[in-house]
């Protein structure tokens, strides 16, 4: 797995989590849902500009070269940029990903 993959494990504390939070305005969130033995074909362009918290379950990312990476809830990610192929659910419960990125602006709203 490219090491351009971080996981961030908090040690005590609370986990990082975007579920049944608002967002400011200026960010909007996706959740994407991963029922077991699914799996989901990369799209880079589905994940620019996030940073991905695995708020349930687990996954495991495949490589286009075949490597393999578990992740487990509360894994917090960057996919943009990585060689990646699929996301694969192989646990028994659902695996809930959420997506926060920038809100992207309208032609018409100015820059400040």
């Amino acid at each position: 797995m490219p090491s351009a993959v971080r996981r961030m494990n908090e040690t005590g504390g609370d986990r990082l989590s975007f579920l049944g939070r608002r967002l400011p305005a200026a960010f909007e969130a996706r959740e994407i849902a991963l029922s077991p033995g699914h799996e989901r074909t990369y799209d880079e362009a589905e994940w620019r500009d996030a940073l991905v918290v695995l708020e349930r379950g687990e996954i495991e990312l495949e490589c286009v070269g075949g490597a393999r990476q578990h992740l487990q809830r509360g894994a917090v990610v960057w996919l943009t940029g990585l060689p990646l192929r699929s996301f694969h659910n192989r646990g028994s419960e659902v695996a809930v990903l959420v997506a926060v990125s920038r809100r992207k602006r309208s032609p018409e709203q100015p820059a400040c």
